[in-house]
Parts: structure tokens; sequence; C-alpha cells
């Protein structure tokens, strides 16, 4: 999906989040791609990847062919080789996604329904629905307004 929509609604402080929630939740352009020069015949990179349907398949093609099966999953590993790049950008696109979803979405419900987290350090005030000049002081049987006779 195109991010510019959600990232076009935020201000720069929560770009700012945005961009820092993508660098800590992407995958690791080194962790995939040493994955798949070590261990790609196994299939460990599609694994970290999430494309987890295929790395059983290769998986299972190296194990159950006592390794004569590496010719192929070799060649696999060598054409994963050029995707990484294309699977890596478009995992970060996904998590910047879901971090402005989260932000936007964070903006639009009421204070009363946020979480405890994004409310620490914030001052709590009673909700006065009635009015805000009661005087904590009074007690029902000390009516200053009332006259005695």
């Amino acid at each position: 999906m195109n991010n510019q929509y959600y990232l076009s609604q935020l201000t720069n402080q929560e770009l700012m989040l945005v961009n820092s929630e993508v660098e800590k939740r992407k995958k690791s352009t080194a962790a995939a791609y040493l994955l798949c020069i070590f261990l790609g015949t196994l299939g460990a990179h599609r694994y970290y990847m999430g494309k987890t349907g295929s790395a059983i398949a290769m998986t299972l093609i190296t194990v159950l062919t006592l390794g004569f099966g590496t010719l192929v999953t070799g060649i696999w590993e060598i054409v994963d080789l050029f995707l990484i790049s294309g699977w890596l950008q478009n995992n970060q696109n996904v998590v910047e996604e879901q971090a402005a979803q989260e932000i936007l979405n964070r903006r639009t419900v009421p204070n009363n329904f946020q979480s405890n987290t994004f409310m620490q350090g914030a001052p709590t005030q009673p909700n006065n629905s009635f009015g805000d000049n009661i005087n904590p002081n009074d007690t029902p049987g000390n009516d200053n307004n009332s006259v005695h006779y």
C-alpha cells in the first residue's frame, strides 16, 4: 500500500517516531544475507523473512535427499540473493505503514480510553461534571450560603 497517504497526515514529531519504530522493527539486512550465504540451502533466510512455506520446501529438499538436493536449493539460494533486497524493502514498507497507522489510531482515541503507557506523567484531575465551583471544604452540614435565624 502507498504509505505516503498515512505519512502526509503526521506531524514532524510523529514522523520521527515512525522512523524510530521502523529502525527498531525492520529486518536486518546483514542477518538476511548472512543466513542466505551460510544456511541458504536449508532456507534459513526464508524463515527469517517470513516465507515459511518455501523455507520448509528448501529444508525438506536438502534433508530428505541426504544433501543431493543442494544442487536445486543452491541455485534457489543464488536467486534469493538477488530477491532479498526487495523483500527487505517490502518489510520496511509494511513496518512503516503499521507504525503510521498506530500513531493515527492513537490520535482518534479519546484520552479516557488511552492506555496507561501514553498517560504516564500526565497530571490527573478529578472529573467534575456537575460544576467546577465545588469547594472541597464544604460539607453538607456547613452551608455557608444559608441564613441562620
